[in-house]
């Protein structure tokens, strides 16, 4: 669930009513206006959170009592400050790209990562020898087209039996955490092996960022775009063709300039 300002209705009650237990002076009226706003982001800050004045999965399950997942796995502030020290760009820019090209938590409830298995890539990397045998004997795990997919935590059952075929193959097979990382990608993005990879992105939506930070070093056009705040070039170059169809670019023109309004909001 994501609630920001402009929404209605009883999810915004509650907010209000979580944060008020969490020592916000607010009015529960069930209207996210500029109080509820500021009170969020107040509380982003004290918690160390992205802030960013929206209640998406992190602030709301910080604010759940209930919440299984540890505060340590959620993406802050300072992961947020050390990529964009990295990239070399503000960090209103590095915000505005996380909220449009990341997904809404890199973790599952369960606490492991949001991943999505992709067959056809596991058919690509498994030797020449042994493929086709296993493209029969499993279509639904090894195959030439896309598809299969099932979503949420039934996207682990797929991995687990792809990697009780080969670890490494099925690992590289899977896009991983908040921005959706090909695990292929390891060895190019510095990392010691497949399995580091994987036991990077299981620690934290940090480590997750980290991946797409070096993805995005490795790429100098893209990097280029992002530190011009080029945002068609960097939609083009990220997303592809389809960019302007979704409005990528637009979105985090629009993305960016919120950000730096948020961040002169005390």
């Amino acid at each position: 669930m994501i609630l920001k300002h402009g929404d209605v209705g009883t999810g915004v009650e509650n907010l209000q009513n979580r944060l008020v237990k969490a020592g916000a002076k607010l009015e529960v009226d069930g209207w996210f206006g500029d109080e509820t706003e500021k009170a969020v982001i107040r509380f982003q800050r004290q918690q160390g959170l992205m802030v960013d004045g929206i209640a998406g999965p992190a602030t709301l399950a910080r604010l759940d009592p209930a919440n299984t997942i540890s505060p340590d796995k959620l993406l802050s502030e300072d992961d947020l400050k050390y990529a964009a020290r990295r990239l070399g760009v503000q960090l209103a820019a590095i915000k505005a790209v996380t909220e449009v090209e990341s997904k809404e938590s890199g973790f599952l409830p369960s606490g492991r990562p949001v991943i999505l298995f992709e067959r056809h890539i596991m058919y690509r990397r498994l030797p020449d020898a042994r493929r086709e045998q296993l493209a029969s004997a499993h279509p639904e795990l090894v195959n030439q087209k896309p598809g299969g997919y099932v979503g949420g935590e039934s996207e682990w059952r797929r991995l687990t039996r792809a990697t009780a075929i080969d670890r490494t193959a099925g690992i590289e097979s899977a896009s991983w955490g908040l921005f959706q990382i090909m695990g292929f990608h390891w060895q190019h993005l510095g990392y010691a092996s497949a399995a580091v990879f994987s036991e990077a992105m299981h620690r934290s939506e940090g480590e997750q960022l980290e991946a797409f930070v070096r993805f995005i070093k490795k790429d100098k056009a893209l990097h280029q775009a992002l530190k011009n705040r080029d945002w068609t070039a960097f939609a083009e170059r990220y997303n592809g063709p389809a960019y302007a169809r979704n409005q990528y670019d637009t979105k985090m023109a629009a993305a960016y300039d919120r950000f730096r309004a948020v961040g002169r909001i005390s």
